[in-house]
């Protein structure tokens, strides 16, 4: 078993890693938009000060995350085969489905849950994900 933590990524809140291997198995710890400068992709600040969030932005953002992740374990997308997602409102379900549509389909990607939940470590996050892959060592 290896655990790794990327140092070009916005680091963990907690003593965990980002990603984890066992045998064939890859797991990828519950990822945000947030940057290594612990910015959030799709939070962005109007000059009154109201936070406009997007999560189709962050969707695609965490996607995106979520494969880099991957890559430091030389697996990419298309090894993952179980995907959960946690949104702060289920109104946000339809933009978050449409992006995910963009990077998996109905026949060849992962099964998926989609739960909805209270909140997330951060006020600017409307999304996060963890997923499950398997590439043969």
């Amino acid at each position: 078993m290896s655990g790794k933590v990327l140092t070009d990524k916005a680091q963990p809140l907690g003593n965990y890693p980002h990603v984890r291997r066992v045998g064939d198995f890859i797991y990828v710890s519950g990822t945000s938009s947030r940057r290594q400068d612990n910015t959030h992709i799709g939070a962005e600040k109007d000059a009154e000060g109201q936070w406009h969030l997007d999560i189709e932005k962050q969707t695609r953002a965490v996607i995106e995350n979520i494969g880099a992740l991957l890559a430091s374990v030389d697996a990419n997308l298309s090894h993952v085969i179980d995907m959960s997602t946690f949104l702060v409102d289920m109104k946000d379900f339809k933009g978050y489905n449409a992006v995910y549509g963009e990077f998996f389909n109905h026949e060849t990607g992962p099964t998926r849950t989609t739960v909805a939940v209270h909140q997330l470590p951060h006020p600017n996050l409307l999304i996060e994900m963890k997923a499950i892959a398997y590439k043969p060592l």
